[in-house]
This record gives structure tokens, sequence and C-alpha cells, in this order.
């Protein structure tokens, strides 16, 4: 329901200001990505009466797109690879306890950063498994500090990209990250306004840096409150939330269940 949530809330901004409403396939995770999720996607917002452009975008298919953006950060020497594990990044955070957190935990300490480049290279060359990460302070370099971006809810705010660190842009099994896909499908689709969870208020912070280092333009964005279930917890699927499949199974109103979701907009 949580997803229905966000999704209703841009398909009635759409409406009301008589644009589009674009519905996007974001599977470039492919280990948990499946087509019956996809095709599930379809039929619960199709059962709430929800329509959207065709066609739909769906990531897996467009890497070349990001492949491309990847190379341009490249070229600028803002992409450098990382072989740290989860567990070396955590073993070097605890030798740190004064490690820098940032909403999303403790921030990336820059491992790789300075790890000498002919080593990197054959490093790479050997197969050794690295993901590639933005080097945000050579990003700042060239964006300057003073990035603005507009949320409907709170008005301008300041980008503070140095909350989430040297954020990921590729991994070798997913040639792109969630922050890059989402900045090149914006800008390639059109996007005037994002609509999405306050989980990602933060992730716009990295997104505005994306886009003033490619030249993409930035849209304005609501990030909408979370749905919380009874005992406080957020809708979703790990905490067991109840589907849109199960409530259709046992015969609910897809009508009263759209105006129930839309009754708890206060932003």
């Amino acid at each position: 329901m949580g997803h229905a949530f966000s999704a209703l809330i841009a398909f009635k901004q759409a409406q009301a200001a008589g644009g589009q409403f674009l519905l996007r396939i974001e599977d470039i995770d492919q280990g948990r990505c499946h087509a019956e999720f996809t095709d599930a996607i379809y039929r619960d917002l199709a059962w709430l009466g929800l329509k959207w452009s065709e066609p739909v975008r769906v990531q897996s298919e467009h890497y070349a797109d990001y492949q491309a953006a990847l190379e341009s950060l490249k070229k600028m020497g803002l992409a450098y690879p990382c072989f740290c594990t989860r567990k070396d990044i955590r073993n070097e955070i605890n030798r740190a306890p004064s490690a820098p957190h940032g909403p999303e935990g403790a921030i990336y300490p820059g491992t790789c950063r300075v790890l000498d480049s002919a080593a990197a290279k054959a490093r790479i060359e050997a197969g050794d498994a690295h993901a590639l990460r933005l080097n945000l302070g050579a990003a700042l370099e060239i964006t300057g500090q003073n990035l603005i971006w507009h949320d409907e809810l709170i008005g301008p705010v300041k980008a503070e990209p140095e909350t989430l660190g040297d954020a990921v842009l590729a991994r070798k099994d997913t040639p792109t990250s969630y922050h890059l896909a989402v900045v090149c499908d914006d800008a390639m689709q059109g996007v005037s306004n994002v609509i999405r969870g306050k989980d990602l208020f933060h992730a716009t912070h990295i997104h505005v840096v994306l886009q003033k280092l490619l030249g993409l333009p930035t849209p304005r964005y609501h990030h909408h409150k979370l749905l919380l279930g009874s005992d406080g917890k957020r809708l979703a699927k790990r905490e067991k939330s109840q589907t849109l499949a199960q409530l259709r199974a046992d015969g609910a109103n897809p009508k009263a269940l759209v105006a129930a979701l839309l009754g708890q907009l206060d932003g």
C-alpha cells in the first residue's frame, strides 16, 4: 500500500497539472527483480484505476545510457574503483569510532580513493570485484558548494551531499546505481516533478550533484510522508505488510482503498 500511496500522489498531481503520469520499472538489481514482479505492479496499479503513458521505461533495457553517463564522469576524473566489501567498510569504520555518520549510517571512509592507479588497474585486470564511486570532493570543486533544489513541501533546500559521501555509481554485477540511473532517466523522460517518499529525501543531495556534473536539469521534488502500520513501522514487504494482491483476492473495493489512501494526504 505504501507504493500505491506514492503512485496515487503522483497520478493526482499529474492530473491536476495537466501533465503525464509516468511509470518506470527500476529493475537494475537483477538478483531481486523478476518479470512476475513487474507484471504484478501493472495489475495492482490498473486495479486502482491508474493509467500511465506508454512505453514504460524499463531500466534494464537502458544500460547503454547509464554507461555513457558513467564514461563522462570517468573522463572528468570523478569515478574511482572501490574494492572494499561491506565487511571491509565496517571494519574500517570500527577502527575509527569518530567516523562521520550521515542519514544512511556511517559514511564510506574513502579507503580506495587514494589507491595507486596502477595497483587499481592491476586488480581490475585480475578480475577483482569492485564498485565505482563518485569522488565527491573533486566533484564539488567543479559544481561548487551552493547547489539548491526545491522540495514542494519545505521549499528551497541546500544540497548537503557530504552527508552521503562518495556514493556508488556502479558495481561489477550491476552496471549502474539507483542514483545514476534515475538522474539519467528523469532527464531523458523530461520529468518535471519527482514524487517519492521521505525515505529518499537524502538521496536528492547526491542527485543534484550528478545533474550538475552531467549538464542535466534538476526537477522539482515532492517527498511525501511514509505510510505507517498500526505498530508505527513503515509499511514494507520486509515487515510483512498486506499486499494489494491479497486485498484484491479478499474482495477489497479499489475505489474505497484509493479514497482511504488519499485521505491520509497531509504531506
